[in-house]
């Protein structure tokens, strides 16, 4: 079920804060954040879902616990964008509340189908909705997310919030390795990283999502070697960055989420605080376990 923040009422308060944001579960928000957004009010969060096996998991710690059991058991993993209903049921909502537009933010259309269903719903409500693909996926995402709820609260309006979401997403990356690429080709998400799937066994890939697609980047063929790879792209990524926003997404090991964190952190200088969140379960799903990610978002320094 949809998570709907604090509506706020019509009225002194109401007239300060003119745009609601709604983004899905595959943002990877912290829940701490979360729950100041849903506070202040104008503010959802749409969950995707899990099919493990004859179950059906709305995005969430349950979805990941389930998520884990499937994929040990080798039972069928699938996973649901949301249906346009329930988009417009929240965009309904936010318009009664009293809100003059919805900036609506979203993974990659090329890896789900959730803008379009947002997009559908945007159709059945008389409030402007504003629908952003972000071609990207958590907290790449989500920092994006979190860029469109401070514009908000400042009083802007529609267009200044989605300007704010694309000054966020401008540059930002997403870098990550998998000890395989079979969950990936299971679940068709592969994209141009197909032509390894020959040489699984003997590589493993370090893979980014770039315009929206699932893209391999480097073969490096040891673990033991991939993870300092990923962490030097990522450094020299968060070098080119005014205050540059980093987070490691982890899905198994959470110590080795932390130890690559802490590396990040000290080799930035030690001030650059690194977020390590568990990777969404509807993104999960198709990695598969082992895998760490890496965003590196902020604006890029100016070419000198």
């Amino acid at each position: 079920m949809e998570r709907l923040g604090r509506l706020l009422p019509r009225g002194a308060d109401a007239q300060a804060v003119r745009t609601a944001v709604v983004t899905d579960s595959a943002a990877g928000l912290l829940p701490e954040w979360t729950r100041a957004a849903d506070a202040r009010g104008g503010f959802a969060v749409v969950p995707l879902s899990i099919m493990a096996g004859d179950e059906i998991f709305a995005d969430g710690p349950e979805a990941v616990a389930a998520l884990g059991i499937a994929l040990a058991a080798g039972r069928p993993v699938r996973t649901s964008r949301p249906a346009p209903g329930v988009f417009e049921r929240v965009f309904r909502q936010l318009a009664e509340a009293g809100y003059e537009s919805i900036v609506s933010v979203h993974l990659s259309g090329a890896l789900s189908g959730t803008a379009d269903a947002a997009r559908l719903a945007s159709e059945l409500v008389d409030v402007p909705v504003h629908v952003v693909d972000t071609r990207t996926a958590g907290l790449a995402e989500g920092f994006a997310v979190q860029a469109a709820a401070a514009a908000a609260a400042a009083g802007l309006d529609g267009d200044g919030v989605v300007a704010a979401v694309h000054e966020a997403l401008a540059g930002s990356e997403v870098r990550f390795f998998l000890p395989s690429l079979e969950q990936l080709r299971r679940g068709g998400r592969i994209g141009a990283a197909a032509a390894w799937v020959g040489t699984v066994l003997a590589i493993k890939p370090l893979l980014a999502i770039r315009d929206g697609q699932i893209v391999p980047i480097e073969r490096i063929r040891t673990s033991a070697r991939a993870l300092p790879r990923l962490r030097e792209l990522s450094v020299e990524d968060a070098r080119r960055r005014v205050n540059p926003q980093l987070a490691v997404h982890y899905f198994g090991d959470r110590a080795e989420a932390d130890g690559l964190a802490h590396e990040l952190s000290r080799e930035l200088g030690g001030d650059t605080d690194v977020i390590v969140s568990p990777l969404p379960a509807v993104l999960a799903a198709h990695t598969g376990p082992g895998v760490l990610a890496v965003v590196v978002a902020g604006p890029l320094r100016e070419a000198r």
